[in-house]
């Protein structure tokens, strides 16, 4: 049976609701010859700040048995360099661009946002409030008061739809995703990475140079699924899954708690191919329950 894989998330409107996360697919470019991008719903680039930014000191990558340490630093070439050398490649992609934006100060956001407004080929901004590896990154990602604030800041700058991505470290995750629907988002993205450590017993020395790093993978699923159902249970806009996703089932496990989309990051790493098995197995599920709407499977979970 045919089987509509589209999804709306809010007005932003993907062909099937499988993203490649902020970070691991850099701006596009990187995966264009391992992934077909007209298979997937859509890509969040890689985040993109005011002025350029070199990153923090290697090592900052380090796998685990079941997932990745990583420090990376939000290195990026900053607006300007993104709207002249990364933009041109991202508007031939057939699929859906979001762009990642991130910034120290409020005005920073909203500088990096308004400057993104004229980018036609970018449908959405995504507003990384939930970095774990740079000081301060989460600073208005923990707090529901300054992530409303800052959401209404940006939307005050940009007519674009805009996804709040959130870290799970907030004292009160559902608390941040209220205030963030409040100030204006259009949809909440749940969950960057848990704060992590790696040690080389030998030398006794970090195996980060930043020392602490964002965890991700396989391991944080299901901490990342029980979030994204408590968030869905609470807000009344779309919210995308993040989270160790690496196969059809655990996709649709986040749909089933009410994710309408997810995104793969990790899992890109060690298999490119996973976001469009993820998006034919999507298909085949719904085919053999005799589902003719992916969104129908979106909260069907019953506790």
């Amino acid at each position: 049976m045919a089987v509509d894989l589209a999804v709306d998330l809010n007005g932003l409107k993907l062909r099937n609701p499988v993203l490649l996360a902020s970070g691991c697919v850099g701006y596009g470019h990187e995966y264009q010859h391992l992934v077909d991008y007209a298979k997937i719903g859509g890509i969040v680039t890689k985040s993109v700040s005011p002025l350029p930014r070199p990153g923090n000191p290697p090592p900052r990558i380090w796998e685990t048995p079941a997932g990745m340490l990583n420090a990376i630093g939000l290195e990026n070439p900053g607006i300007d360099r993104f709207l002249s050398e990364k933009l041109p490649l991202l508007n031939t992609l057939p699929c859906a661009v979001i762009a990642s934006v991130v910034g120290g100060t409020m005005d920073e956001f909203a500088d990096v946002a308004a400057k993104m407004d004229g980018a036609d080929k970018i449908e959405a901004l995504e507003l990384n409030i939930s970095c774990p590896n740079v000081s301060h990154g989460t600073d208005f990602g923990r707090d529901p008061a300054a992530a409303e604030t800052i959401v209404k800041h940006v939307r005050a700058r940009t007519k674009k739809p805009i996804l709040v991505k959130m870290t799970p470290e907030a004292p009160d995750v559902v608390a941040v995703a209220r205030a963030a629907e409040k100030g204006g988002a259009h949809a909440i993205t749940l969950c960057n990475t848990w704060r992590g450590l790696a040690i080389d017993v030998e030398s006794g020395r970090p195996r980060i140079a930043n020392v602490t790093a964002g965890y991700s993978g396989p391991a944080v699923r299901p901490l990342a699924l029980r979030l994204t159902w408590e968030v869905a249970k609470a807000v009344s806009i779309p919210v995308i899954g993040i989270g160790g996703i690496a196969t059809a089932n655990d996709a649709l496990e986040f749909l089933m708690v009410g994710a309408s989309a997810v995104q793969v990051g990790t899992a890109l790493f060690a298999d490119p191919a996973a976001p469009e098995q993820i998006v034919e197995g999507l298909g085949e599920f719904c085919a053999r329950k005799k589902i003719d709407r992916v969104a129908s499977l979106v909260k069907s979970f019953r506790p």
